[in-house]
Parts: C-alpha cells; sequence; structure tokens
C-alpha cells in the first residue's frame, strides 16, 4: 500500500479516532463496560479508518504473465507448389508439419498456421494450394507485425522457392529466425512456356500494334515450336520458332490490325511438343483496349508555371492522348474541337485568357480547373463547377493528399497511398470551400497529421459537361518528389491526372443511367465490382433506383444481377470472375422513363504460378542462412524439431503493476457501512441515543 502524503499523517488519524471515541464514549452510559469498550473500539477504527481515507492511499499490485514460445508455420500455398510437387513428398511434408506442430505443443510451445491466403489458424495437412502468385515476403512481413511484441521463436516456412509478388524475401531482414522447408522439383523438366508477352495497353482502330512473345524451354534446343495468336478461338496468325541451341528462350513479334474500338482479348499459345512436362504454362493473355483516335487534350496556363510541367510529363505517358499546350500572348490559340481540357488558374486576375474560357464553354468541354494564387475566384464560382471558394485574403494551407474512401469512380492503389503519405505540402487558398449538390471528392485536404473533410481535388459539373478542380498549383512537388523516391518513376502522380481525365471524358454525354465497372481490368482474384449513377429529368442526382445488370461471358452465357445504388456511394460486388471479356447491360426505369447504359468489362489471368516449374531451393537457402538457420526437406523434418529444442526457448515472464485506489474498493464500503449499523443497532438495543 502507498500513500500520496507523508505516512506520518497516520498517526494524527488515529489521534483523531481515538479523540473522537473517548469524547463519546466517556461518559456514564446504560450499558455494560465491555460493550462500551467495543463500541468505542468501533468508532474509533471507522474515524481513523475515514481519516485515513483523506490521505488518498492506493493499492499496488503485481500481476505476472508467462508466455510460452511461439513458433509459426508459414506455408506458401501457391498453386506452383501443389501443381510440381510430387503429391508423395507434398503428403509428406504437411503431415511431418502437422506432427511438428503436435509434437512442439507437448514441450510447452504456441504454435500458430499461416497461409499466402488466410491470416487465421489452421491444420497444415488440410491446406489446399490454390493461391494464385507467391509474396513470400510479405507472408514474412505480415507475420512479423501480427506476432510483434509477443515471444515469437521462429517461423518454419515450406516452399518451393518460386516467388513472383512483392520483394525479394533472401535480401530482406526479418526479426526472428527462418527454418525453411524445401518442396517443390528441382530437376529440369523437358517444357515449353510463355513467361511474358509485350505489348501496348492502347491501340488505335486500323493501326497495326505489336506482341511480342517470349518463349522459353527446356529439353528442345534444336527443334521448332508453332506459336499462334488467336481471339475467340479463330487463330489470326501462326508462327513456326526456331528454339536454338545454347539458349534457354527466344523471342518471336506479331503485327496485328487493330479492329474497331472496344476492349479486346488475344491468346498467344504454344502448341504441344512431343514429351512436354505440363501444357498449363503453354498461354497467354494480351488485353488491349481499341480506341477510335487520341483523346485531344488543351492544356492552358495564366503564366508558365512549374505545374504545367508536371502536368505535361504526365499526360505524354499516355499514347491515347494528343497534348496542345498554350500560354496567353505567346500564340494564338487554334479553334478546334478538344475533348477535355486542364486550366491552370485560369480564370485569371489579370484576365487573360478570355479566348480559352469562351471556346470551353461554348463547346462545352469537359475541364480540370486548377486553382492557384493568380485565380480570379470570383469568375471561377460563376462556372458552375460543384464547388464555390472565399478565400480570406491571402492565407494558404499547407495540406498533402488523402483518397476519400467513400470515392469510387476510381481507385488508388495501394502503392499510391504510401506515397502519397511521402509527398511534400502544397499550398491550397484558405477560406470558406462549399460543395453543391451532386459534387464528389475524390481527395480531402491533410493539414501536417489532421486530415480534415476540406476537398482538394473535386468532380462536378453536369453530365451535358463534366468539371473538376485540383485546389492546388503546387502539384508538380509531388511529381518531383516522387520521381527522386522512386527511380524517375512518378506512377501514382500520372496515374491521378491521367484517371482524372479519363473520367471527365467519360462522362462527358447526357445518360440519365451510368454504369460502370470501378476498374479498367481485373485479375481472377478480385472482387469485380461495378458502381452506378442515375439522374433525372432535369440531371440531378438520384439514388436508391432499382438497377438491372446483365453480364455476358464469351460464350454468350449471361448472368443477371439486381441491385440499388445507394446514397454511400458503394458499389456493387460480383465477387471473383473467370478469365474473360464480359459484354453488360444495365437497365433501369427513372421518372416512368426506361433508360440502357452498355459497356465491357476485362478479367484477365496472369498464370504467374505455371510459368515456371523448377523448384528455387537455393532463394530458401539463403533465405535460412540470412537468419542463422539452414534448410530442410521433407524427410528432414524429424531433424529440424530437434534443432528447435537445442536452440532452447525460454518462456519469457512478463509483470504489470497496477495501482488502485483505496477509496474505490466497493467491499470497504460495506464494511464501513456495517460497523456502522452495528454500533447504532447496538446503542439503539442497549436504550442509548
Amino acid at each position: 500500500m502507498l500513500l500520496s502524503a507523508s505516512p506520518w499523517f497516520i498517526a494524527l488519524c488515529l489521534l483523531v479516532g481515538l479523540g473522537y471515541a473517548v469524547l463519546l464514549y466517556s461518559a456514564k452510559a446504560p450499558w455494560s463496560r465491555s460493550v462500551n469498550y467495543a463500541l468505542a473500539a468501533v468508532r474509533f477504527a471507522v474515524v481513523s479508518f475515514l481519516c485515513f481515507l483523506l490521505l488518498s492511499p492506493f493499492l499496488k499490485s503485481t500481476t505476472t504473465t508467462r508466455q510460452e514460445p511461439t513458433l509459426v508455420l508459414a506455408l506458401d500455398n501457391s498453386q506452383s507448389v501443389g501443381l510440381f510437387t510430387p503429391p508423395a513428398v507434398l503428403r509428406q511434408a504437411t503431415l511431418g508439419l502437422q506432427q511438428l506442430a503436435t509434437e512442439l505443443r507437448s514441450q510447452g510451445f504456441q504454435v500458430e498456421t499461416r497461409t499466402l491466403s488466410s491470416s487465421s489458424s489452421t491444420r497444415p495437412d488440410s491446406v489446399r494450394f490454390q493461391a494464385a502468385s507467391t509474396d513470400v515476403d510479405g507472408l514474412l512481413a505480415g507475420i512479423g507485425n501480427e506476432f510483434e511484441g509477443r515471444n515469437l521463436a521462429g517461423v518454419v516456412l515450406l516452399s518451393d522457392g518460386l516467388v513472383n509478388q512483392g520483394r525479394a524475401p533472401q535480401y530482406a531482414e526479418y526479426p526472428f529466425p527462418v527454418y525453411a522447408v524445401g518442396v517443390g522439383d528441382t530437376i529440369p523438366k523437358k517444357d515449353v512456356s510463355l513467361p511474358a508477352l509485350a505489348y501496348n495497353r492502347v491501340a488505335f482502330s486500323g493501326n497495326q500494334f505489336p506482341i511480342e512473345a517470349e518463349i522459353g524451354y527446356d529439353g528442345y534446343a534444336g527443334s521448332t515450336a508453332t506459336v499462334q495468336v488467336r481471339e475467340n478461338g479463330r487463330v489470326l496468325q501462326t508462327r513456326q520458332v526456331r528454339l536454338p541451341a545454347g539458349q534457354r528462350r527466344v523471342r518471336t513479334t506479331f503485327l496485328l490490325t487493330a479492329p474497331a474500338p472496344g476492349k479486346r482479348r488475344y491468346e498467344v499459345a504454344i502448341s504441344q511438343l512431343p514429351g512436354e512436362f505440363t501444357l498449363l504454362n503453354n498461354q497467354k493473355f494480351a488485353y488491349l483496349e481499341v480506341v477510335k483516335g487520341k483523346l485531344r487534350v488543351l492544356l492552358a496556363g495564366a503564366a508558365p508555371h512549374p505545374d504545367l510541367k508536371a502536368l505535361r510529363a504526365a499526360i505524354q505517358q499516355n499514347d491515347n492522348f494528343d497534348l496542345t499546350t498554350y500560354l496567353p500572348g505567346i500564340s494564338p490559340l487554334q479553334r478546334q474541337d478538344f475533348d477535355v481540357a486542364i486550366l491552370h488558374q485560369l480564370p485569371a486576375q489579370s484576365g487573360v485568357g478570355q479566348e480559352v474560357l469562351a471556346q470551353v464553354k461554348a463547346r462545352r468541354v469537359p475541364t480540370l480547373y486548377v486553382l492557384g494564387a493568380q485565380t480570379n475566384f470570383g469568375a471561377y464560382n460563376a462556372l458552375g463547377t460543384g464547388l464555390t471558394v472565399t478565400p480570406r485574403g491571402s492565407q494558404t494551407d499547407e495540406v498533402t493528399p488523402v483518397p476519400n474512401a467513400s470515392f469510387t469512380r476510381f481507385s488508388f492503389e495501394e502503392d499510391a497511398l504510401r506515397r502519397f503519405l511521402a509527398y511534400p505540402p502544397a499550398l491550397v487558398p484558405f477560406g470558406d470551400v462549399r460543395l453543391s449538390g451532386g459534387t464528389e471528392v475524390a481527395l480531402w485536404q491533410q493539414v501536417g497529421r489532421l486530415k480534415t473533410q476540406k476537398p482538394l481535388l473535386v468532380f462536378g459539373g453536369t453530365p451535358a459537361q463534366r468539371q473538376a478542380t485540383l485546389l492546388t498549383e503546387g502539384s508538380w512537388q509531388w511529381r518531383l518528389q516522387e520521381a527522386v523516391e522512386h527511380d524517375d518513376r512518378p506512377e501514382a502522380y500520372d496515374r491521378l491526372v491521367l484517371r482524372t481525365l479519363q473520367l471527365l471524358t467519360q462522362n462527358a454525354n447526357k445518360k440519365r443511367l451510368d454504369v460502370y465497372p470501378t476498374q479498367e481490368v481485373f485479375d481472377i482474384q478480385d472482387d469485380v465490382t461495378f458502381g452506378a449513377e442515375t439522374y433525372n429529368a432535369i440531371f440531378e442526382r438520384i439514388y436508391n433506383q432499382q438497377i438491372t445488370l446483365t453480364l455476358t461471358n464469351e460464350q454468350q452465357k449471361p448472368r443477371t444481377f439486381t441491385f440499388a445504388n445507394p446514397d454511400d456511394g458503394s458499389p456493387l460486388h460480383l465477387g471473383p470472375l473467370p478469365a474473360g471479356l464480359y459484354r453488360y447491360t444495365a437497365r433501369a426505369t427513372l421518372g416512368g422513363q426506361l433508360q440502357q447504359d452498355r459497356g465491357e468489362v476485362l478479367v484477365q489471368a496472369q498464370q504467374l504460378e505455371a510459368t515456371q516449374s523448377r523448384a528455387d531451393h537455393n532463394l530458401l537457402s539463403q533465405l535460412a542462412r540470412r537468419s542463422g538457420q539452414r534448410l530442410y526437406f521433407p524427410q528432414q523434418l524429424q531433424q529440424l524439431a530437434q534443432d528447435i529444442r537445442k536452440a532452447n526457448y525460454k518462456p519469457v515472464l512478463y509483470e504489470q503493476e497496477d495501482l488502485q485506489d483505496l477509496i474505490n474498493l466497493k467491499w470497504l464500503f460495506f464494511l464501513l457501512l456495517g460497523l456502522m449499523t452495528v454500533e447504532w443497532a447496538t446503542r439503539k438495543y442497549s436504550g442509548g441515543v
């Protein structure tokens, strides 16, 4: 027990209690002397203890917790392990790990199991090897984060060493020992494969475009492979490709003509060769979007500015855009039909650029406005962008971008979110910012570490003329910082600019029903999601409308879904779909009129796990050695158990101190109440007052 005051005050508490008892029970009483002494003792104890509570005493208790050492069984449950490991070897490995877990638990260890696709514990012998990709670093790093602060003795990693996602694990540092168990097959097989295809994602209708195929081979040097390009089962081109001796890979290029606009899926396949080990890696798919022509972009500014160079560089990353840059007073603006415009600090306080503003307004060109110190905010607020900005003098805030989680028109990758965190602050006007109905916020402002509800990137306008606004003229710093930190690859910034322009041009129509996939391309393991927008007769946004979506695959088999578009913007979730090109038709009755929308969505199969069949045990050996351990094989799991026992992992004892005020103990209150009740009842019973 501890006190917040000097212990000498305890004597004073006892004196107060003694004095109170003497004053009350020194006079002659109608009860016996022994009863009088007992009552005086009770009064002394109660009063002394009440005075003692005024000293704020508290109890100190220590709790000791014993945490046994934990061993995690990390299983690479990717398809390559199941495909290329002999079944008897894989069965021996999973049963051996289950026996290892049972043995270690009997010796006091806690044993958990983790896989690439699950963070929950399961039995090793019940794991199904179906994961579509292998990220060993992600698996080990996730275990490190999950068990941080716990008594993690080590990780037993079962893998074939074939990694196709994430960082190279053999060069990473992990805060725990890694015991690697190698499975798979290291013996080269007679096999041909398609490790990679190289092609542009966008092609223009009527133009020729190349698809370059890389062919890998083992055991077929000097022979010839037949390679075909097909679309919907129809053979477009066939090549006889020589497989030279002394090499393991060769390339061949197909030159195709882009058909009508739309999304296309081309299959590149190698015909089976005699004695080939597997056909799973003999085909790959190329996914392209064929467009009618380049989108014409006007980039105009009130004056030269670093933003213009950053925006220009981002736009030129995509061959689908034809860029025209214009600065007032330098050269005349050519009158032409632009598909989308970027107006940097226009309208301007100086009044320059009126010819640009007039052309954009007359032709209803979808526009991205970039606001800054030269912007005429009164003229901007009259444009009907869905945003009203009233600055307070020349005051500014320094902000970084934060994605709006409820914005679904396009998505932000995890890598982009991490890059946003490293962006330097940019200046935005400080003042009153108001959004009108139907306006959507893609990015919020973050001031320091405070995430605000002030918009940074806004989409508004009308379906007839979509408009967006970026409230900072300092975004050039973001692209520069990202290029410095990521080897001159500012991908997050460039994707943000390009998706903004694509969204503006995509919605430049008067559709009252707009149904769209939330990503350009989905993988087969992705949850395919669709967003939807509905408008009334005067193009005001409305919600909770009943929509019927019919999705048709390449075999003309339809699936129908019925849903409503909620006001929180949450999309329709279809779950994973098989690879292929799907066409969809959406229907809804809005204001008594039937509305329709059509489109396409691509689902691609990357086939990462079938590309390479030869296990990489050298990677596993390097990974284990970096943590002071070694590589084991399924028949050596008993030796692994002995080595873990020899490591002599100990339980960890944690002590936790807890301080509790004595006055908060309820049982003390009832004890004092009981003593006082006994004293009062005794006095009454004995004839006292």
